[in-house]
């Protein structure tokens, strides 16, 4: 199952059939809201609006581990993520796609990992997104011919505040292309649940380092995700065919084996209690291969 996190206006998918809310139980709490289920063209998909419906949610205050728990519980093998960002170059203008592929986590305040006291395990963010997703999402951008680039690098802050001048030119020094509040730690939980994850970062202003443009602001942003709503999800709807002729299980770049060398904790330490709310997670190394790279 292909799996889409996103604004509302994401989901309102021409031709998308069977739709229905589910509410999903995880053990780490509330999701931002129930998933939505559907068929396209006979592909299950699966919805999640990550602030809530109506924007509820706050940056910092989202439950990504819930999220993620949740979109595996229900059966996603691979997830699409669609962001609102900042670009942080003149050459990507407000109306550009980056596919991004390669982050910078800057959050502070936030649940990063589904491992803790009890079964330690550490996963390799080196390449952060799946390839083939984003193989997939570019042929259909390119299809499309829209204006998109392909790579780049997102700065994921904590917020809700945007940058301060000096941050950005910061961050501008590091080589960053665009920044946001939202993909960290959404792509390491994805990995350490041994799911395909790409991400599709919306240009929405020039965050406030550029002396030609505005500071960005709420009503900048809106009215830009607005006009580009329709794009996105002419983006995503030609893109689902395309990443979905592959089954994810064989994954070339090793998104479904993420776990297999990453658990370090022994079977004899690990504590029963935290590998009950691994199930969905971890499961299939807890079971599978209840030694595979733990230290002894």
């Amino acid at each position: 199952m292909l799996a889409m996190i996103g604004g509302s206006g994401v989901y309102n998918i021409d031709g998308l059939a069977n739709t229905r809310w589910v509410k999903v139980d995880s053990p780490f709490g509330a999701p931002s809201d129930e998933l939505l289920l559907g068929e396209l063209d006979g592909q299950p998909l699966a919805f999640l609006p990550r602030h809530g419906r109506g924007h509820r949610i706050p940056p910092s205050e989202i439950n990504y581990r819930a999220n993620i728990d949740a979109l595996k519980r229900a059966g996603a093998t691979q997830i699409i993520s669609v962001s609102a960002v900042g670009s942080l170059r003149a050459e990507l203008p407000p109306g550009m796609f980056v596919i991004v592929d390669q982050f910078i986590d800057r959050t502070l305040a936030r649940a990063k990992s589904f491992f803790r006291t009890g079964l330690v395990a550490h996963v390799s963010m080196a390449h952060p997104v799946c390839a083939r997703l984003g193989d997939g999402i570019e042929a259909a951008a390119r299809a499309m011919q829209i204006q998109y680039v392909r790579g780049g690098t997102c700065l994921v802050m904590e917020g809700p505040q945007f940058s301060t001048l000096a941050e950005s030119e910061l961050y501008r020094a590091w080589r960053c292309d665009v920044i946001g509040m939202t993909n960290m730690p959404e792509a390491k939980l994805a990995r350490e649940a041994e799911l395909c994850y790409a991400t599709i970062a919306m240009v929405t202003d020039y965050d406030c380092w550029h002396p030609e443009h505005d500071a960005v602001t709420v009503d900048m942003v809106v009215k830009t995700v607005q006009a580009n709503a329709g794009r996105a999800r002419t983006l995503l709807k030609s893109a689902v065919p395309k990443v979905v002729q592959a089954p994810a299980s064989v994954c070339p770049h090793g998104c479904q084996r993420a776990l297999e060398y990453a658990l370090i904790t022994p079977p004899e330490a690990r504590d029963a209690n935290v590998i009950k709310t691994l199930e969905a997670v971890a499961g299939r190394v807890l079971h599978s291969h209840p030694t595979s790279g733990a230290i002894e």
